[in-house]
Formats: structure tokens, sequence, C-alpha cells
């Protein structure tokens, strides 16, 4: 730490946005670096909304025991249009001057940090750490709660795979990915999916569903995986593509919320861990304006405007991979 840093004696921490399995981590884990440096941890309820209407408290190794295996946030989530609003923005300050915040930890996605990024116009000490199961955060490899979501999924869709190969079905599932398809991706190739749908690659459902269902079927498989991401398309729609095109008639199950719930695998509650702590030493150490970031396994920071102007595509290996396994079987 920079010994000529000023002293930060207050921090608070919030979770904005949509909930992610391994916050809760992520505040555990600032509140106990937090207490290892001698500074109060302040829990702000209800993201963004939290910090206009003061709905603040200190927060304690009662409050943050044993919640590390708990999906959702103990500090609720909110997204917050007055935020957006300069009046808003005061409101917010006007908290932290009042409390005696040094600065803010704020998790969450693009959203969040946008939203952290205006507040330290004011003046306001900012660090981001990434909190969605999209993984879409440019600056970063990977983002807290992707893993979990994924696993849930994968899981779900085993479990669908045991009927549909038993009635000879094509099963149609949506999952969660309105601007991004690193989810349906990485849940496509563990799954073994027969095609995934993606948002980042234009539809062409003759190519990219039905001639991939004929060669299954012609490898002699009567059982059918699609993998939709709902920003590519509605996973209803595909079902009716498929069932024009080829007769069958698909089942359509949208997963929807569920993806976002339950206990955070072990990857999760570790990177988790390793972020809110390095946030808090980045704060402390002087440093502003930050997102904290993994990149090759290594836990780091860079500018938030810097990692705002990111962009974030889907890996070429991942998607040639997916080509080539695609179309085989189910």
């Amino acid at each position: 730490m920079d010994i000529s840093a000023p002293k930060v004696r207050r921090i608070g921490v919030l979770t904005s946005g949509g909930d992610a399995p391994g916050m809760n981590a992520a505040v555990r884990a600032v509140f106990r670096a937090c207490v290892n440096r001698g500074i109060d941890c302040i829990g702000i309820r209800r993201g963004w909304n939290g910090l206009i209407n003061g709905d603040v408290f200190r927060l304690d190794q009662k409050a943050c025991s044993h919640i590390i295996d708990r999906g959702g946030t103990i500090l609720f989530s909110a997204r917050s249009e007055e935020f957006k609003t300069p009046a808003g923005i005061q409101k917010a300050v006007n908290t932290c001057k009042l409390i005696g915040m040094d600065g803010i930890v704020a998790i969450g996605g693009d959203g969040t940090f946008r939203g952290a990024l205006e507040l330290s116009k004011s003046g306001i000490s900012v660090v981001g750490i990434p909190g969605t199961i999209d993984n879409d955060i440019s600056c970063t490899s990977y983002t807290i709660g992707f893993d979990t979501a994924a696993n849930t999924a994968i899981e779900a869709i085993d479990k669908l795979r045991d009927t549909m190969q038993s009635h000879e079905r094509c099963s149609v599932v949506e999952v969660m990915g309105r601007g991004a398809g690193h989810l349906a991706l990485y849940v496509g190739l563990a799954t073994g999916a027969t095609a995934v749908l993606v948002p980042e690659e234009k539809i062409d459902y003759e190519r990219d569903v039905i001639e991939k269902i004929r060669a299954a079927r012609l490898n002699g498989f009567t059982h059918y995986m699609i993998v939709v991401a709902e920003g590519a398309a509605s996973a209803f729609d595909v079902a009716a593509e498929i069932k024009e095109a080829t007769s069958l008639d698909p089942r359509v199950t949208v997963l929807g919320h569920i993806q976002r719930g339950g206990s955070p695998t072990g990857r999760d509650r570790v990177t988790a861990t390793r972020m809110g702590y390095y946030a808090v030493e980045v704060m402390a150490a002087g440093k502003t304006n930050r997102i904290i970031c993994e990149r090759s396994g290594k836990i780091t920071d860079v500018d938030i405007e810097e990692g705002l102007s990111m962009t974030k595509t889907l890996e070429q290996q991942d998607v040639d991979t997916l080509h080539a396994m695609t179309g085989i079987d189910s």
C-alpha cells in the first residue's frame, strides 16, 4: 500500500442490477478485508437507491457469517432511474458525506459501473467488482456468478435430455444472455447440444438448426437438444421454425431466473473472495475509478472508463469448437 495515500476510515458496499450467485461471498470478503485493515464497513441496501435514500447500516460479523454459500444478496438489489439524474447523484453524494464514507465498492455489471463513474465525478472514490451471470464485462475474463448459472443450466438440460431421449423428442431450451452468448455457448458445449444460437451470430435456421437436426438424425439419433440465448431468439419461435421444417413437435423450456439462484460453486466463492479482498486493497492504496478484473487467473484492476470502452466477443476457439461438435449427435 502507498503509505502516502490518505487514510481510508469507512467504506460502503452495495450490490446493483441483476443478482448473481457469489455476490454474498464478495460482500463478506469486502467486510473481512475492511476488518483486517481496521476500516469501518457500511452495507448499502437496494443498490444506488439505498445510497440515495440513506438505507445503510454497519456491517458486522453476525451479518456476514455463513453467507459465503448463499445465493442472492443480503444487501438486496435494485435498478435506479433516479440515480441517472443529477438530483439523484447529489442525494447519493449527500449520503456519503453524512455517513462519512471515503469510498464505495459497487458489485454488479456495466450499468453499476457507469453509475459508479458518475458518482466519482463528485469526488467519491469508487471501485467496481464484476458480478453478472452473463460474463459480459469486457475488461475481465470472468464475472462472479457465471459458473454457478452455467452449472444450473447444465443440470437442468441433463435432466431434460433423459425425458427427451425416452420419448424421442426435440427440446428447445432458452438460457439467459440478452446481449451476450457466453452462457449459451458454454452450456451448449458442456451438454453436447445439437445446436446453439447466440446473439453475436446472425441466425440462419436452415444452416444453424434444421440441417444440424437432420445430420443428427442421419447419424442415428432420435432426440435433439437446441440451446438458445434469450437475446438470440425466442425459444418458442425457434420451436415453430423446427416444427415447420421437420414436422417434429419440440418441447420448449425457458430456464429464466432459476439460473440466478442457488448456492454458488467453489469457483464463484473463491473468485468473489479474491475480488472483494483486492477491492479493499485498491481503495486503501488511494486508488479510485477502478474495476477489479481476473486476467490469466490473476486478480488485477483497470480504470473504469477504460474498462467500459472495451468490447468483449466470444472466443473464436470456442465458436470453432462448437461448430465442430454440434450436429453430430445430441
